[in-house]
């Protein structure tokens, strides 16, 4: 009986840690605040959102920390959007104390400002969180996208 016991008491644990921990919210937050800063393009939004030795990789190349990622690459890239948006997007959490794991999917939509072209691309993110100083912060985050198959 007592075996049985345990046995629905680490359970119940597990399931009350993946599903209702309280930093799942948080670690959403997170994930909707650096969307939210592309959505605006303005990308230095979401500075604060990543640990200042954090690992930024998108499709197949190595970005360096969000702040060297932010002044070669995403920031200037933004300045030449008119738009960015997401659609269909879904975000899934994996609690592995004392980090969390995280994949993100979704199509994006660019459109230029040179010649308004419109760039659709289906994508995925995932990214390692760790919680510091009460805090979730991204230590690591890759992205890889690629063309949508017409049907």
């Amino acid at each position: 009986m007592k075996r049985l016991l345990l046995a629905l008491l680490l359970l119940s644990a597990n399931s009350l840690r993946a599903v209702d921990n309280p930093d799942q919210g948080a670690i959403k937050a997170v994930l909707t605040a650096y969307n939210q800063a592309l959505i605006t393009l303005d990308a230095a939004k979401a500075k604060d959102l990543f640990t200042t030795d954090s690992a930024v990789f998108e499709s197949g190349g190595v970005e360096g920390t969000y702040a060297h990622y932010l002044e070669h690459h995403i920031g200037p890239e933004l300045a030449e959007f008119k738009e960015f948006s997401y659609r269909d997007y879904s975000a899934e959490i994996r609690l592995e104390l004392p980090l969390a794991l995280t994949t993100e999917s979704y199509i994006y939509r660019i459109v230029l400002k040179a010649d308004g072209r419109v760039v659709e691309k289906k994508a995925v993110t995932t990214s390692v969180l760790k919680k510091i100083n009460g805090e979730w912060k991204i230590i690591q985050t890759h992205t890889s996208s690629r063309a949508i198959k017409n049907n």
